[in-house]
């Protein structure tokens, strides 16, 4: 692909631009030759750039200046490039100025997003499958585990779940997740957040239970906390203890080292009772030259 193949890619997909959080390029799934370091997001006022690895120095200027023309054509109000191999100053700000109260817009909710961190605190891949339990979630008790900025839960709520439970290590994460749910007027008496590391608390997370949804969505890997090659059956084996006699059970897997026999696997060994019904589809904008090595969303559920 060229860099004027690029610029008309990015320009089609903003077609009847919004403020909906939109991936407008996604090379990370390998299916655009030489932008395989790239992906671009429009946010709303602000267009973002990531740069997954180093490249050269006129290159890099050749894409500044195809997304300057961009910001400028498309009337946007940011402009940040990321470059996510840093481990520090990793956000360049072209164009624009940033603020505090930036948010993504997704099925008519609003997320708090910082551009403080690498991650901005939005996964946009798992649309569909937050999508799939608000369509499920009408007077379940659910349970989000390793729930980050709690998306799953803003979802759950509009699908009316009687109760959501969202843990997560990460008590920052967990309290964005809070003003998450108060930006979205959603009733605070039916959700609740644990800062617990998820694998040496199940004792708390049965008080709740049992659970009609589940929704597992680690990390492939956090130092110290969890590898999903390693740490993945651990949840599965706890699931039973967990889960009403109809649960259905979401399970993510985004590590592109592990394909979704993997999980399939963990179940049939550790939890033969949940039966496989299907893979969710992935979201045309993130296109992969592998399925398998791309974000794996799977149901499967409980039989008496």
């Amino acid at each position: 692909m060229r860099l004027e193949d690029l610029k008309s890619l990015v320009l089609d997909n903003l077609k009847n631009k919004d403020k909906e959080f939109k991936r407008i390029f996604h090379g990370r799934g390998n299916y655009y030759e030489d932008f395989e370091f790239l992906t671009v997001d429009s946010i709303d006022k602000v267009l973002f750039i990531t740069l997954f690895n180093e490249i050269s120095i006129n290159l890099e200027e050749e894409l500044k200046k195809i997304f300057i023309e961009i910001y400028y054509e498309q009337e946007y109000e940011i402009l940040v490039l990321q470059k996510r191999y840093l481990k520090s100053d990793f956000n360049e700000v072209l164009k624009g100025k940033l603020s505090e109260n930036i948010l993504a817009y997704e099925n008519n909710l609003k997320f708090n997003i910082s551009f403080k961190n690498q991650n901005i605190g939005f996964f946009p891949d798992m649309k569909i499958g937050k999508e799939y339990i608000k369509s499920i979630s009408k007077d379940k008790n659910v349970l989000n585990l390793f729930s980050y900025t709690c998306a799953f839960s803003l979802y759950a709520l509009r699908g009316e779940a009687k109760q959501v439970v969202n843990v997560d290590m990460s008590k920052n994460s967990l309290n964005i997740g809070k003003e998450n749910h108060k930006l979205n007027n959603l009733d605070m008496r039916k959700v609740k957040f644990l800062p617990f590391n998820i694998l040496k608390s199940w004792s708390k997370i049965r008080k709740f239970a049992p659970y009609d949804v589940i929704i597992i969505d680690p990390p492939s890997f956090q130092k110290g906390s969890f590898a999903a090659s390693n740490d993945y059956e651990k949840i599965i084996k706890k699931l039973k203890e967990l889960a009403n006699p109809e649960c259905i059970v979401l399970s993510c897997l985004n590590a592109p080292e592990l394909d979704s026999n993997f999980v399939k696997e963990l179940f049939f060994k550790h939890a033969p009772e949940f039966i496989f019904e299907k893979r969710l589809n992935s979201l045309n904008t993130f296109p992969s030259k592998n399925e398998e090595k791309s974000l794996k969303n799977m149901i499967f559920k409980k039989v008496k």
